[in-house]
Protein backbone atom coordinates (compact mmCIF):
# COMPACT_ATOMS: atom_id res chain seq x y z
CA UNK A 1 0.00 0.00 0.00
CA UNK A 2 1.16 3.31 -0.98
CA UNK A 3 1.26 6.02 1.67
CA UNK A 4 0.42 9.45 0.83
CA UNK A 5 2.23 12.78 0.93
CA UNK A 6 2.23 14.08 4.59
CA UNK A 7 0.16 11.48 6.17
CA UNK A 8 0.39 10.83 9.75
CA UNK A 9 2.10 7.46 11.12
CA UNK A 10 1.58 5.60 13.74
CA UNK A 11 3.80 3.36 15.38
CA UNK A 12 2.63 0.14 17.61
CA UNK A 13 5.44 -1.39 20.07
CA UNK A 14 4.58 -4.41 21.86
CA UNK A 15 4.82 -8.15 22.25
CA UNK A 16 5.71 -10.21 18.62
CA UNK A 17 2.42 -12.01 16.81
CA UNK A 18 3.50 -15.39 18.22
CA UNK A 19 3.25 -14.57 21.90
CA UNK A 20 0.11 -15.87 23.74
CA UNK A 21 -1.84 -13.95 25.47
CA UNK A 22 -4.35 -10.55 24.92
CA UNK A 23 -2.68 -8.09 23.88
CA UNK A 24 -1.17 -10.12 20.85
CA UNK A 25 -5.22 -10.42 19.85
CA UNK A 26 -6.07 -6.90 20.45
CA UNK A 27 -3.12 -5.88 18.02
CA UNK A 28 -4.03 -8.60 15.99
CA UNK A 29 -7.60 -7.14 16.10
CA UNK A 30 -6.92 -3.10 15.43
CA UNK A 31 -4.93 -4.21 12.41
CA UNK A 32 -8.63 -5.04 10.47
CA UNK A 33 -9.64 -1.76 11.45
CA UNK A 34 -9.57 0.95 9.28
CA UNK A 35 -7.45 3.29 11.62
CA UNK A 36 -4.86 0.77 10.96
CA UNK A 37 -4.46 2.23 7.09
CA UNK A 38 -5.66 5.35 7.65
CA UNK A 39 -2.66 6.45 9.89
CA UNK A 40 -0.11 3.64 7.93
CA UNK A 41 0.27 1.87 11.47
CA UNK A 42 3.36 -0.77 11.52
CA UNK A 43 3.88 -2.64 14.47
CA UNK A 44 7.21 -3.37 16.35
CA UNK A 45 7.88 -6.29 18.08
CA UNK A 46 9.95 -6.31 21.11
CA UNK A 47 8.76 -9.20 23.24
CA UNK A 48 7.83 -12.99 22.74
CA UNK A 49 7.78 -16.25 24.52
CA UNK A 50 10.85 -17.91 25.08
CA UNK A 51 14.32 -18.13 27.66
CA UNK A 52 16.36 -15.49 28.82
CA UNK A 53 18.35 -14.97 25.89
CA UNK A 54 15.31 -15.07 22.85
CA UNK A 55 13.66 -12.51 24.88
CA UNK A 56 16.76 -10.15 25.44
CA UNK A 57 17.49 -10.38 21.48
CA UNK A 58 13.96 -9.38 20.58
CA UNK A 59 14.08 -6.55 23.04
CA UNK A 60 17.44 -5.54 21.61
CA UNK A 61 16.45 -5.92 18.30
CA UNK A 62 13.09 -4.15 18.78
CA UNK A 63 15.02 -0.89 21.04
CA UNK A 64 17.52 -0.66 17.53
CA UNK A 65 14.61 -1.01 14.97
CA UNK A 66 12.82 2.00 16.92
CA UNK A 67 15.96 4.46 17.30
CA UNK A 68 16.16 4.23 13.39
CA UNK A 69 12.22 4.49 12.76
CA UNK A 70 11.13 7.12 15.28
CA UNK A 71 12.33 10.09 13.64
CA UNK A 72 9.37 9.00 10.74
CA UNK A 73 6.29 8.74 13.11
CA UNK A 74 3.78 11.06 14.47
CA UNK A 75 2.98 9.09 17.53
CA UNK A 76 4.09 6.12 19.25
CA UNK A 77 1.82 3.51 20.82
CA UNK A 78 3.30 1.60 23.21
CA UNK A 79 1.41 -1.65 25.05
CA UNK A 80 2.31 -2.66 28.57
CA UNK A 81 1.02 -4.69 31.10
CA UNK A 82 2.61 -6.30 34.39
CA UNK A 83 5.82 -4.53 36.17
CA UNK A 84 8.18 -6.96 33.72
CA UNK A 85 6.53 -5.27 31.06
CA UNK A 86 6.70 -1.94 32.07
CA UNK A 87 10.67 -2.10 32.63
CA UNK A 88 10.69 -3.14 29.12
CA UNK A 89 8.71 -0.48 27.72
CA UNK A 90 10.34 2.24 29.93
CA UNK A 91 13.64 2.63 27.03
CA UNK A 92 11.06 2.55 24.39
CA UNK A 93 9.35 5.17 25.90
CA UNK A 94 12.13 7.86 26.85
CA UNK A 95 13.24 6.93 23.05
CA UNK A 96 9.76 8.28 22.68
CA UNK A 97 10.60 11.58 24.54
CA UNK A 98 13.86 12.29 23.20
CA UNK A 99 12.38 12.94 19.96
CA UNK A 100 9.58 14.55 20.81
CA UNK A 101 7.10 12.21 19.61
CA UNK A 102 3.53 11.69 20.85
CA UNK A 103 3.13 8.91 22.88
CA UNK A 104 -0.22 6.58 24.21
CA UNK A 105 -0.19 4.11 26.66
CA UNK A 106 -1.95 0.79 25.80
CA UNK A 107 -2.37 -1.04 29.73
CA UNK A 108 -3.22 -4.30 29.82
CA UNK A 109 -2.75 -5.52 33.37
CA UNK A 110 -5.00 -7.80 35.86
CA UNK A 111 -4.54 -6.37 38.67
CA UNK A 112 -3.61 -3.17 40.72
CA UNK A 113 -2.31 -4.45 43.73
CA UNK A 114 0.57 -5.77 41.72
CA UNK A 115 1.28 -2.68 38.99
CA UNK A 116 -0.45 0.76 40.30
CA UNK A 117 -1.00 0.05 44.22
CA UNK A 118 2.12 -2.22 44.33
CA UNK A 119 5.45 -1.95 44.96
CA UNK A 120 6.85 -0.21 41.70
CA UNK A 121 3.28 2.14 41.33
CA UNK A 122 6.05 4.67 41.13
CA UNK A 123 7.14 3.96 37.24
CA UNK A 124 3.89 3.49 36.25
CA UNK A 125 3.02 7.32 37.73
CA UNK A 126 5.66 8.28 35.87
CA UNK A 127 4.97 6.80 32.80
CA UNK A 128 0.98 7.98 33.01
CA UNK A 129 1.92 11.43 34.16
CA UNK A 130 3.88 11.71 31.04
CA UNK A 131 2.41 10.13 28.05
CA UNK A 132 -0.19 12.12 25.91
CA UNK A 133 -2.99 9.43 26.34
CA UNK A 134 -3.62 5.88 28.28
CA UNK A 135 -5.83 3.12 27.60
CA UNK A 136 -7.37 1.59 29.79
CA UNK A 137 -9.49 -1.63 29.24
CA UNK A 138 -12.61 -0.37 31.76
CA UNK A 139 -14.30 1.85 34.19
CA UNK A 140 -12.51 0.21 37.19
CA UNK A 141 -9.25 0.48 35.89
CA UNK A 142 -9.97 4.13 35.00
CA UNK A 143 -11.17 4.38 38.91
CA UNK A 144 -7.92 2.68 39.97
CA UNK A 145 -5.60 4.84 38.35
CA UNK A 146 -7.38 8.07 39.65
CA UNK A 147 -7.41 6.56 43.12
CA UNK A 148 -3.62 5.09 43.48
CA UNK A 149 -1.81 7.65 41.00
CA UNK A 150 -4.14 10.65 40.97
CA UNK A 151 -3.99 10.95 37.57
CA UNK A 152 -7.31 11.70 35.62
CA UNK A 153 -7.00 14.23 32.54
CA UNK A 154 -5.43 11.94 29.84
CA UNK A 155 -6.91 8.36 30.68
CA UNK A 156 -9.45 7.01 28.48
CA UNK A 157 -11.34 3.86 28.32
CA UNK A 158 -11.50 2.19 25.27
CA UNK A 159 -12.73 -1.61 24.97
CA UNK A 160 -10.94 -4.74 23.59
CA UNK A 161 -12.82 -5.91 20.20
CA UNK A 162 -13.42 -8.76 18.59
CA UNK A 163 -14.80 -10.36 15.77
CA UNK A 164 -18.65 -11.05 14.65
CA UNK A 165 -18.03 -13.01 11.31
CA UNK A 166 -18.40 -16.90 12.97
CA UNK A 167 -20.31 -18.98 10.95
CA UNK A 168 -22.50 -21.41 14.26
CA UNK A 169 -24.88 -23.60 13.08
CA UNK A 170 -27.03 -24.59 16.55
CA UNK A 171 -27.00 -27.95 15.43
CA UNK A 172 -22.87 -28.41 15.76
CA UNK A 173 -23.60 -27.77 19.59
CA UNK A 174 -21.98 -30.65 22.15
CA UNK A 175 -23.15 -30.26 25.78
CA UNK A 176 -19.59 -28.41 26.50
CA UNK A 177 -18.84 -26.07 29.43
CA UNK A 178 -15.69 -24.30 27.49
CA UNK A 179 -12.64 -22.86 29.63
CA UNK A 180 -9.79 -20.74 27.70
CA UNK A 181 -7.17 -19.26 28.93
CA UNK A 182 -4.15 -20.07 31.02
CA UNK A 183 -4.44 -22.86 33.93
CA UNK A 184 -3.01 -20.76 36.55
CA UNK A 185 -4.45 -20.26 40.31
CA UNK A 186 -5.58 -16.42 39.10
CA UNK A 187 -7.45 -18.12 36.38
CA UNK A 188 -9.52 -20.34 38.88
CA UNK A 189 -9.52 -23.27 36.63
CA UNK A 190 -9.15 -25.49 39.93
CA UNK A 191 -12.23 -23.93 40.86
CA UNK A 192 -13.88 -24.77 37.59
CA UNK A 193 -12.94 -28.45 38.34
CA UNK A 194 -14.75 -28.99 41.86
CA UNK A 195 -17.40 -26.96 40.82
CA UNK A 196 -18.65 -29.49 37.77
CA UNK A 197 -17.09 -32.85 40.33
CA UNK A 198 -20.15 -31.54 42.27
CA UNK A 199 -22.70 -31.77 39.55
CA UNK A 200 -21.40 -34.09 36.96
CA UNK A 201 -23.58 -37.18 38.73
CA UNK A 202 -26.62 -35.05 37.64
CA UNK A 203 -24.91 -34.34 33.85
CA UNK A 204 -23.98 -37.69 32.91
CA UNK A 205 -23.61 -36.11 28.91
CA UNK A 206 -21.56 -32.84 29.90
CA UNK A 207 -17.98 -32.31 29.96
CA UNK A 208 -15.31 -29.22 30.86
CA UNK A 209 -12.77 -28.12 28.16
CA UNK A 210 -9.78 -26.85 28.97
CA UNK A 211 -8.32 -24.91 26.28
CA UNK A 212 -4.93 -23.81 27.78
CA UNK A 213 -1.57 -24.51 28.63
CA UNK A 214 0.02 -24.33 32.23
CA UNK A 215 -1.05 -26.38 35.05
CA UNK A 216 -2.47 -29.21 32.94
CA UNK A 217 -0.90 -32.07 35.08
CA UNK A 218 -2.23 -30.57 38.46
CA UNK A 219 -5.71 -30.25 36.73
CA UNK A 220 -5.35 -34.20 35.66
CA UNK A 221 -4.69 -34.84 38.80
CA UNK A 222 -7.50 -32.97 40.29
CA UNK A 223 -10.37 -34.24 38.07
CA UNK A 224 -9.23 -37.44 39.05
CA UNK A 225 -9.33 -37.29 42.46
CA UNK A 226 -12.42 -35.97 41.49
CA UNK A 227 -14.06 -38.81 40.09
CA UNK A 228 -14.47 -37.15 36.73
CA UNK A 229 -11.53 -37.51 34.64
CA UNK A 230 -13.55 -39.09 31.73
CA UNK A 231 -15.85 -36.12 31.72
CA UNK A 232 -13.01 -33.53 31.93
CA UNK A 233 -10.78 -32.19 28.56
CA UNK A 234 -7.58 -30.65 28.32
CA UNK A 235 -7.28 -29.56 25.04
CA UNK A 236 -3.53 -27.45 25.88
CA UNK A 237 -3.19 -23.86 23.73
CA UNK A 238 -5.27 -23.87 20.49
CA UNK A 239 -5.49 -21.39 18.51
CA UNK A 240 -6.94 -20.76 14.49
CA UNK A 241 -9.27 -23.42 13.13
CA UNK A 242 -9.41 -25.34 16.31
CA UNK A 243 -9.86 -22.85 18.60
CA UNK A 244 -12.88 -21.51 16.18
CA UNK A 245 -14.34 -25.50 16.54
CA UNK A 246 -14.37 -25.81 19.96
CA UNK A 247 -15.88 -22.33 20.75
CA UNK A 248 -18.25 -23.21 17.76
CA UNK A 249 -19.04 -26.29 19.73
CA UNK A 250 -19.43 -25.42 23.30
CA UNK A 251 -22.71 -24.92 24.85
CA UNK A 252 -21.64 -22.92 27.94
CA UNK A 253 -18.12 -20.85 28.60
CA UNK A 254 -16.73 -20.15 31.77
CA UNK A 255 -14.11 -18.43 33.36
CA UNK A 256 -13.76 -18.09 37.11
CA UNK A 257 -10.77 -16.00 37.46
CA UNK A 258 -9.82 -14.03 40.28
CA UNK A 259 -8.31 -11.15 38.76
CA UNK A 260 -8.34 -9.87 35.10
CA UNK A 261 -7.42 -6.81 32.65
CA UNK A 262 -10.41 -7.39 29.97
CA UNK A 263 -10.22 -10.89 29.26
CA UNK A 264 -10.61 -11.70 25.57
CA UNK A 265 -11.37 -15.41 26.18
CA UNK A 266 -14.88 -13.65 27.34
CA UNK A 267 -14.90 -11.92 24.05
CA UNK A 268 -14.29 -14.61 22.03
CA UNK A 269 -17.00 -16.19 24.06
CA UNK A 270 -19.65 -13.59 23.22
CA UNK A 271 -18.47 -13.85 19.55
CA UNK A 272 -19.32 -17.15 19.25
CA UNK A 273 -22.96 -16.80 21.20
CA UNK A 274 -22.05 -18.93 24.31
CA UNK A 275 -23.85 -17.79 27.64
CA UNK A 276 -20.82 -17.00 29.84
CA UNK A 277 -20.85 -17.67 33.75
CA UNK A 278 -17.60 -15.38 35.08
CA UNK A 279 -16.55 -13.33 38.11
CA UNK A 280 -17.51 -9.77 38.70
CA UNK A 281 -13.07 -9.01 38.71
CA UNK A 282 -11.37 -6.31 36.15
CA UNK A 283 -13.44 -5.26 33.33
CA UNK A 284 -16.38 -7.84 33.42
CA UNK A 285 -18.34 -5.98 35.77
CA UNK A 286 -18.85 -3.44 32.93
CA UNK A 287 -20.70 -4.95 30.73
CA UNK A 288 -21.59 -8.30 32.36
CA UNK A 289 -25.34 -7.92 34.50
CA UNK A 290 -26.59 -11.11 36.11
CA UNK A 291 -29.25 -13.28 34.25
CA UNK A 292 -29.00 -10.21 31.70
CA UNK A 293 -26.23 -11.31 29.38
CA UNK A 294 -24.70 -13.59 31.75
CA UNK A 295 -24.05 -15.14 34.90
CA UNK A 296 -21.59 -14.29 37.69
CA UNK A 297 -20.25 -15.73 41.11
CA UNK A 298 -17.79 -14.76 43.40
CA UNK A 299 -14.55 -15.55 43.01
CA UNK A 300 -13.59 -18.64 44.90
CA UNK A 301 -17.13 -19.28 45.49
CA UNK A 302 -17.02 -23.05 44.31
CA UNK A 303 -20.49 -23.92 45.28
CA UNK A 304 -22.30 -20.84 43.90
CA UNK A 305 -19.98 -21.73 40.57
CA UNK A 306 -21.80 -25.40 40.53
CA UNK A 307 -25.60 -23.89 41.38
CA UNK A 308 -24.74 -21.27 38.21
CA UNK A 309 -23.09 -23.76 35.57
CA UNK A 310 -26.59 -26.62 36.73
CA UNK A 311 -28.81 -23.58 36.21
CA UNK A 312 -27.46 -23.25 32.77
CA UNK A 313 -27.29 -26.68 31.93
CA UNK A 314 -30.46 -27.27 32.77
CA UNK A 315 -32.43 -24.27 31.40
CA UNK A 316 -31.37 -24.19 27.43
CA UNK A 317 -34.20 -21.36 27.32
CA UNK A 318 -31.43 -19.65 29.36
CA UNK A 319 -29.15 -20.64 27.36
CA UNK A 320 -30.56 -19.31 24.22
CA UNK A 321 -31.20 -15.69 25.78
CA UNK A 322 -27.72 -15.08 27.17
CA UNK A 323 -26.39 -16.34 23.93
CA UNK A 324 -28.48 -13.79 21.46
CA UNK A 325 -27.51 -10.98 24.55
CA UNK A 326 -23.89 -12.36 24.31
CA UNK A 327 -23.46 -11.64 20.46
CA UNK A 328 -25.61 -8.28 21.01
CA UNK A 329 -22.57 -7.21 22.73
CA UNK A 330 -20.05 -8.73 20.47
CA UNK A 331 -21.96 -6.84 17.64
CA UNK A 332 -22.05 -3.47 19.44
CA UNK A 333 -19.98 -2.18 22.55
CA UNK A 334 -16.66 -4.71 21.54
CA UNK A 335 -17.35 -4.65 17.62
CA UNK A 336 -14.28 -3.77 15.48
CA UNK A 337 -16.64 -0.85 14.20
CA UNK A 338 -16.43 0.67 17.63
CA UNK A 339 -12.65 -0.15 18.39
CA UNK A 340 -12.12 1.63 15.22
CA UNK A 341 -14.19 4.84 15.60
CA UNK A 342 -12.67 4.69 19.28
CA UNK A 343 -9.21 4.56 18.03
CA UNK A 344 -9.37 7.15 15.46
CA UNK A 345 -10.81 9.25 18.12
CA UNK A 346 -8.16 9.02 19.80
CA UNK A 347 -5.34 9.29 17.45
CA UNK A 348 -6.96 12.53 16.09
CA UNK A 349 -7.23 13.70 19.13
CA UNK A 350 -3.08 13.43 20.60
CA UNK A 351 -1.57 13.87 17.14
CA UNK A 352 -3.46 17.60 16.95
CA UNK A 353 -2.91 18.80 20.75
CA UNK A 354 0.22 21.16 20.31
Amino acid sequence: MKVKKNQLKVLVVATSRQTRGGITSVISAHEQCDFWREYSVRWIETHTDGNLFVKLFYALKGFFQCVFVFPFYDLIHIHLSEVPSAWRKMPFFLLAKLFRKKTILHFHSFSPQTTVNGRYRGIYHYLFSHADRVIVLSQLWKNWIEQYLHIIDNVVIVYNPCQTTHQIDEADRENIILYAGALNKRKGYEDLIKAFAMIANQCPTWRVAFAGSGEIENGKRIANESGISEQVIFLDWIADEEKDRWFAKARIFCLPSYAEGFPTALLDACSYGLPCVVTPVGGIPDIIVNERNGLLFNPGDIDALSAQLKHLVENPVLREKLGHEAINLAETTFSLKEANRRMQQIYREVISRS
